[in-house]
């Protein structure tokens, strides 16, 4: 399964080469706590496509690591990076079916349009007390403009607060096809 997602990913990547960069998401700008480059605060980008949320952390002093199933895609990130100066980046090529988080290592994890609800009491357990974790992906909402086959990888409304119930909700929303929440780990 791990191979035949990383070619269909890979081919994706591969036929969107030439389409201009994409900005990270808007929620980071907002949520994203101020670091220091001596601070070595460490911030993952799962599942991250492209890299472009993770080049932004990077950006903003953090030391991230960029995990994607798709070598393409993290190849297009390690070009961009390049071409910005950045070098407190980790590329990670992964299977995020097996992929093993270890406690208390981010300050800060992004998720965008990726759902393995598998991963998240690792997600949960990664983050470190006073982290946060900005994540949106769709929700089934979703079906009313694209059908979806697989309605595993869309959330029901409330999942995410539910998910992360003990933590401090700073954002949380389940509107129109997407849903939304930035949470920040007790401690």
């Amino acid at each position: 399964m791990a191979a035949n997602d990383r070619v269909r990913w890979d081919e994706t990547y591969r036929t969107s080469a030439d389409k201009p960069y994409p900005s990270p998401n808007p929620l980071l700008f907002e949520f994203t706590p101020p670091v220091h480059p001596e601070d070595n605060k460490r911030a993952l980008d799962l599942a991250c496509g492209r890299g472009q949320n993770g080049l932004w952390l990077a950006a903003q002093g953090y030391i991230v690591d960029l995990v994607d199933i798709s070598r393409v895609a993290l190849l297009r990130a390690q070009e961009e990076a390049g071409r910005r100066g950045l070098k407190n980046i980790n590329l990670i090529p992964a299977d995020l079916d097996a992929y093993v988080l270890e406690a208390n290592q981010y300050d800060l994890i992004c998720v965008f349009r990726y759902l393995n609800r598998d991963l998240f009491p690792l997600l949960r357990a990664a983050v470190r007390p006073g982290g946060r974790i900005v994540y949106e992906t769709f929700n089934t909402r979703y079906q009313q403009i694209q059908p979806v086959q697989h309605t595993e990888y869309l959330l029901r409304a409330g999942e995410l607060a539910g998910t992360f119930f003990d933590w401090r909700i700073a954002s949380h929303q389940d509107d129109d096809h997407l849903s939304r929440i930035v949470a920040i780990k007790p401690g």
